[in-house]
């Protein structure tokens, strides 16, 4: 497997040696130590570091950028596909596609897109210029303008998800991803009451659910969150975080059968995944 060193990052990925420090200092990544204990770094570190930056960029919390970049890692390659790599989000999923004609994931945050061969010491990345306003009502619109604003200008995105909303009542994804961003800056009674209208207005949804429970979860509200966790769950079954979030909690509630259960069911789901 090919390595990296500091000078190749900074050159590769235009980072600067302090950021290169603050990102390992932060736990996002563990390189490797060569000859002389210098830092060496992989294919995956060179992503991950990137895409870490660009989410401490956008002021996304370490915690959920932590969550984030373990995701990622699980499903990067170990070399740069011939026809390039994009990373996006579905909600909390991170999704990693590869082909030039698959750079956003089908709903949610455009994150980067990676061109080029870095043992060949080159690597290009790309970032999606916001489309122009809609001219008129158009909800997709609206909703492509929200998910190409969040990185850049999260304000503009909030702003363009209640127009899509406004559009159409029954846009479950601009829904989503609105108490997502809410959530993101610290507007939590603004992102529960999105979560809960959505789920009023629109039904049950997994995703909708889940979200909600990573919010209840950060507000210490522990019972609300493990209902929610629990409808996630019952929604989708498959939903490998839902899992696992949940047997942490019921840990620190003092119940260890529900603890081992989910997290059992974790692992069996994260195996399955990797097969």
């Amino acid at each position: 497997m090919h390595q990296y060193g500091v000078s190749d990052v900074e050159r590769l990925l235009g980072l600067s040696r302090s950021t290169i420090r603050a990102l390992i200092a932060a736990g996002f990544v563990t390189p490797a130590r060569g000859p002389r204990k210098a830092l060496r770094f992989s294919f995956q570190d060179l992503i991950v570091l990137r895409t870490a930056q660009s989410l401490a960029a956008a002021k996304v919390p370490p915690q959920r950028i932590t969550r984030s970049l373990k995701a990622l890692r699980r499903q990067l390659p170990e070399t740069m596909p011939l026809a390039g790599l994009s990373i996006g989000a579905v909600g909390e999923q991170v999704v990693v596609r590869d082909g030039a004609g698959q750079r956003q994931a089908d709903s949610g945050q455009y994150l980067l897109a990676f061109e080029g061969d870095p043992d060949k010491g080159s690597l290009s990345v790309i970032e999606r210029a916001p489309p122009p306003a809609p001219r008129q009502a158009d909800p997709e619109d609206w909703f492509g303008r929200g998910l190409a604003l969040e990185e850049d200008d999260p304000a503009g995105a909030v702003a363009a998800y209640r127009k899509a909303i406004a559009a159409d009542a029954g846009r479950l994804d601009a829904r989503v991803n609105l108490g997502r961003l809410l959530h993101e800056q610290g507007r939590h009674q603004d992102a529960e009451r999105v979560y809960r209208e959505a789920i009023e207005i629109c039904g049950g949804d997994a995703l909708c659910w889940y979200n909600l429970a990573v919010l209840l979860d950060d507000l210490r509200q522990r019972r609300d969150a493990a209902e929610a966790y629990e409808e996630a769950l019952r929604l989708d079954p498959s939903l490998a975080d839902a899992h696992y979030n949940l047997g942490l909690l019921y840990e620190g509630m003092g119940k260890p059968q529900d603890a081992i259960r989910h997290m059992s069911r974790y692992r069996r789901l994260m195996q399955t995944q990797a097969e």
